[in-house]
Parts: structure tokens; sequence; C-alpha cells
């Protein structure tokens, strides 16, 4: 019965969805004079500062360490605005579910959606990274696919629950901004975690994202399948958000018209 519903109601508001995904997109840099091209510009500044800043620390420790830092940035970012787009994404469209139905997890989606279009975008900028430092390419590459799906269903999971959380406690955003904060430096955007204390990588090893990161980056740096353990904890951990994250909205989606 649910997935007849889900799959009647996405079938029948795909043409909203679709649209709020364009509006997304536009709207993001709607007053820039570049526009769209801004998606290809930032992972490049954002890995360049990384690179010019860190590259003395750790460049000579890490093979093709500009690939490396793009990365795990463009994965960072991909999540981060991916959850924090979702945060709002009820608020935001307030003026909408006031006035009609339309099923509200459109709007988390669409946040979502909007930001995977970005990270495909920032996918050109990983080749033209890897092609200019003469990363080799190989079949493995391929597989890089698999971390990142996984990510997309933990960022979604994630995504549901803070867009729940927050129509009823509004102080949820400016938790989740520190909190993003300390998770960028926890998932090794720019450093190898071999430079901690093995107790230490228990820290790293139990964050779903540093997962991803890692499992994108053997994929791509050296060309090998992700770690199996590490990927199917991801996994896991990703089924778990997603569950919690849809149970958690379906049960207080009807409650939000009254807290809008």
């Amino acid at each position: 019965m649910f997935n007849h519903r889900f799959i009647t109601n996405f079938t029948k508001y795909r043409f909203l969805l679709a649209e709020l995904v364009k509006r997304d997109l536009t709207v993001k840099y709607k007053d820039s004079v570049l526009g769209i091209f801004w998606s290809f510009l930032n992972p490049i500044l954002d890995a360049l500062i990384m690179v010019i800043i860190f590259g003395f620390f750790f460049g000579s420790s890490i093979p093709y360490f500009a690939v490396y830092v793009v990365i795990g940035r463009i994965t960072f970012n991909f999540f981060s605005s991916g959850t924090s787009g979702a945060l709002n994404s009820i608020k935001s469209g307030a003026g909408i579910i006031k006035k009609l139905y339309v099923p509200k997890y459109i709007y988390p989606l669409s946040k979502i959606l909007s930001e995977s279009i970005n990270l495909a975008i920032s996918m050109i900028v990983l080749v033209g990274a890897m092609i200019v430092i003469q990363c080799p390419f190989s079949f493995y590459n391929l597989v890089a696919i698999v971390p990142i799906a996984i990510l997309f269903v933990f960022t979604l999971g994630c995504g549901l629950l803070l867009a729940s959380i927050n129509v009823f406690f509004k102080d949820i955003k400016y938790l989740y901004s520190v909190f993003i904060q300390l998770l960028m430096y926890a998932s090794a955007l720019f450093y190898p975690i071999d430079r901690f204390p093995p107790e230490m990588m228990i820290v790293f090893k139990l964050n779903p994202l540093y997962c991803a990161i890692s499992g994108f980056r053997d994929t791509i740096l050296y060309q090998q399948f992700p770690d199996p353990g590490m990927l199917l904890y991801q996994l896991i951990t990703a089924i778990i958000a997603f569950a919690v994250g849809l149970f958690v909205f379906y049960k207080t989606q009807d409650k939000f018209v009254l807290h809008l």
C-alpha cells in the first residue's frame, strides 16, 4: 500500500519536483555574473586554496594531492549543501504547503537532487584535475558510483530527518552549522589519517562521510575497489539513516502546517 501510494504521488508530482530542482539550480547563482559556471569554479577555488595551504604539510606524503583534495571537497560539499538545503526546505516551501496538497518529501528531495547535479558538474573538475597532474585513469574509476550512490541515500535520510526537526525546533540550523564544521575536520579532506595515533582511527572509520570519501579515493587514486568493511558499514548506516529519516518525516508531516 505504501509503495503504491508513493509511486503514484511521485509520478503525479514529478513535474513539480523537476521545477523545484530547476529553481534551486537557477536561484543559487541568480545574481552572479558567471551564473551556473560557479558550479565549476567553486570546487576549483576550494581545492586550490587547500592545496596551497596544506600542500606544504601533506603534499609530499599523498600521491596526486590535488586530486585527493578535490575528491574530499566535492564529496563533503554534496553532503553539507544537500542536508543544509533539505533542513530549510519545508520552511521555504511553506507558502505552497499551506495552500495546496503536495507530497512534502518533494521539498527535501529536490534540494538533494539539485546538489547531485552540482556534484556531477564537479566531476568534470575532478577529471580535469586528473588530466592536468597526470593521474592515471582505469576501470576502477567507474566503481566510484557505488560509494556515491550510497552517500546519496544517506544524505537523503539525514535531509528528511533534519527537515522534520527544523519545523518544530528552529535552533537546529544553528547547531547543525557547528556540527558541519566539526564533521569537516573528521572527514580527512586534506590530510592522511595515518598521521594520527591508531586509537583515533575509530573516529574516522565511524564517520559514514569519511567512508564515502575513502571509497571514492580508492577507486580514483589507488585504482582498487573500496574497502569491503568500510563499504558495508557505509551501506548499513545509509539504510538506517534513510529508514529513520523517512519514518520521522512521515510521522510528523501532518503537523507541519500547524508550525509553519
